[in-house]
């Protein structure tokens, strides 16, 4: 676009863009009326030179795109007949300054764009990497979870029962449920006789809670275990492979290996229930309504309210982080790769490969997760892994209760009791 003209693309997007002067294609207002790039330009050329023309026909020339060159003259009358003024060409340094304005705002604009945060190129493949791992690992139709023992939910028959049903919700049920092993994963479960669920009761949160319900369980009563067993221990072997997936953790020791999958994989499956979690019921929602837990279903798995609380109260606000899916997995391998865990032989390679993690998902957030939401949200996430710490003390703590009296113990998978039973949490 020529800097000399005074043009403006104000045109109505309903009326055809054509030259007043031609019928030629316009590209905008210039000079005060409708014109294409070749008047435009004829129309400033002869008004700075002054230019006296005179029509070797009649004077009445039909100005049209293919004969515009034949007579001078009858175009530039036509130019001023459309409305074209001389008052509206710029000077030569009006140019000048026009030209040079330009250029500053696109070399502003340019140093802004370059002072903008960006992933480089290993950091996206990392997190592209991560993504696929999850995705491979994680299947959110939850279709294998008809292959677990069945739910069978029975009515609360105590005071006790009724107030640890009453806060809010589940996540050992819904947490994972990914696919990375096929139908085999489950050929080690045993057969379950199939029952009608009963309908979920009631639940309202509530400030006071029953000591009994923290340590008189009705162990006799929990005819969710079968299916919570199984659910956990499918989703630890989707933990599993995706921690295989994550860049590094195959070059540990095995001993390491071992020790962080058996300290974070339940943290990593509360982290992946969020993604089912809803905040209108609190509940997570799996599929179908046999598939929708709450926390009346896990303390007919022997769970307490010392841990469904802070549960609860963990998922709602890592749900209201909004986090993206990229930051979600980041915040899971980060998790994984924890070198504070007892019994790691090599923290310091561990803590490398962590510390990789973190520098991807801060420079991810100031990238990509725009304010308010991306403020000290890096913070938060990292608090998380703090409230995941105890959350996983607890949740270990309960499941090794069960593990002590044989006629529930022997509903566990060999996988739960080699993760759980062990002194390592």
């Amino acid at each position: 676009m020529d800097p000399g003209a005074c043009s403006t693309s104000g045109a109505d997007p309903g009326v055809p863009r054509v030259c007043g002067v031609c019928g030629d294609r316009a590209t905008g207002f210039h000079f005060n009326a409708m014109t294409c790039e070749g008047c435009k330009g004829f129309f400033r050329r002869s008004m700075k030179r002054k230019a006296m023309f005179t029509c070797p026909f009649s004077g009445e020339c039909h100005i049209t795109k293919d004969n515009r060159r034949h007579c001078q003259a009858c175009r530039l009358k036509r130019c001023l007949d459309i409305g074209m003024m001389k008052e509206f060409i710029l000077t030569d340094e009006e140019v000048q300054r026009k030209r040079e304005m330009i250029l500053k705002r696109k070399e502003e604009e340019a140093l802004r764009e370059s002072l903008k945060p960006k992933l480089s190129e290993e950091q996206q493949k990392v997190i592209d990497i991560l993504l696929e791992a999850h995705r491979k690992t994680y299947d959110p139709t939850y279709a294998d979870f008809t292959k677990f023992r069945p739910p069978v939910r029975s009515h609360p028959s105590s005071r006790g029962a009724t107030k640890s049903s009453s806060l809010l919700t589940q996540d050992l049920s819904s947490e994972d449920s990914s696919d990375l092993f096929g139908s085999e994963a489950f050929s080690t479960f045993p057969a379950f006789p199939p029952a009608d669920p009963a309908p979920f009761p009631s639940l309202a949160l509530r400030e006071e809670q029953d000591e009994s319900s923290s340590v008189n369980l009705e162990f006799s009563q929990l005819s969710m275990l079968p299916h919570l067993a199984d659910l956990v221990s499918y989703s630890i072997q989707k933990v599993i492979g995706f921690a295989k997936m994550i860049p590094g953790f195959r070059d540990l020791s095995v001993e390491d290996q071992i020790v962080l999958l058996k300290c974070s994989a339940m943290e990593v499956i509360m982290l992946r229930s969020n993604e089912s979690f809803t905040l209108e019921d609190m509940s997570w929602t799996c599929g179908s309504s046999d598939f929708k837990y709450r926390v009346s279903d896990v303390t007919q798995a022997g769970h307490s309210m010392d841990l469904l609380e802070p549960l609860v109260k963990f998922q709602v606000g890592l749900k209201k982080l909004n986090l993206h899916e990229e930051e979600h997995v980041l915040l899971m391998a980060i998790c994984i790769l924890s070198p504070d865990r007892p019994g790691v032989r090599e923290p310091l390679r561990v803590e490398a490969l962590q510390e990789r993690l973190s520098e991807v998902l801060q420079s991810y957030i100031r990238a990509r997760h725009a304010a308010p939401g991306g403020r000290l949200l890096y913070a938060k996430m990292i608090q998380k892994l703090a409230d995941l710490r105890s959350l996983n003390e607890e949740h270990s703590r309960q499941y090794r209760c069960l593990s002590f009296q044989p006629e529930h113990s022997m509903q566990l998978t060999p996988l739960l009791l080699e993760v759980f039973g062990s002194d390592i949490s």
